[in-house]
């Protein structure tokens, strides 16, 4: 290799190393650490039926029910942005928060945890509008319904602020809920179980069925600043 070969590489690999180094600032600066990478799904498990896959960079359920949880760590405190589109003009899924203990099955994220639910029309069916997108699932009632049919992409924003549940689609917000604040009782066995839930806890995806298909192109997360 000629001196010239050797310069000419060294300045393009000197480059490349600028514009990586530009990219991972812009992404740490934004505050906002992305869980799925849109490749695969490394750090997620999936319990219980069926399967989760990846499928043109974005995240889709086969069968089910079960969950696709994010096995590193538990959040609280935070920002957690879901960016999905249902695959009809309307479909059933949920994104789960403050799971207290690592998921063995697909039940007990149900009773333990909250699902954040996403169905734009539960009134097709006997359930009502606290089982609506944005709300906490059979717990509270909407305080809009922005969620948008598919294949519309719709982006829920989830903050975690310790005993504080604030949940937003499309910039508007659904769900303004304190731990202790009053409930309806469970109408259905397949509501959960009432009561206090952790401040911080396992996240995770619903699969929801054959027949509910819902797609993620981005799970991220973002810390609160400090008050």
């Amino acid at each position: 290799m000629t001196y010239t070969s050797v310069r000419n590489t060294l300045s393009a690999f000197c480059f490349i190393l600028l514009l990586t180094g530009q990219s991972a600032t812009a992404q740490s600066s934004s505050g906002w650490r992305k869980l799925f990478n849109g490749t695969d799904l490394t750090g997620w498990k999936h319990v219980g039926n069926g399967r989760m896959s990846v499928e043109n960079g974005m995240i889709r359920g086969h069968g089910g029910m079960g969950l696709l949880y994010w096995t590193e760590e538990k959040f609280g405190n935070c920002t957690i942005r879901v960016v999905y589109k249902m695959q009809k003009a309307n479909s059933n899924s949920g994104v789960y928060i403050r799971i207290p203990l690592e998921p063995r099955e697909e039940w007990m994220p149900v009773h333990y945890g909250y699902e954040v639910q996403i169905d734009n029309h539960p009134e097709t069916s006997d359930e009502d509008e606290y089982h609506v997108t944005g709300t906490l699932y059979s717990l509270t009632k909407p305080l809009a319904k922005p969620g948008k049919p598919g294949p519309q992409w719709n982006t829920m924003e989830i903050t975690l602020d310790g005993p504080r549940t604030l949940i937003y689609v499309n910039g508007l917000k659904v769900t303004d809920y304190k731990e202790g604040a009053p409930v309806p009782p469970r109408k259905f066995d397949f509501e959960p179980f009432r009561g206090r839930r952790p401040d911080a806890g396992y996240i995770g995806l619903q699969n929801h069925g054959e027949h509910d298909i819902v797609y993620f192109k981005e799970v991220s997360v973002k810390p609160l600043a400090e008050k």
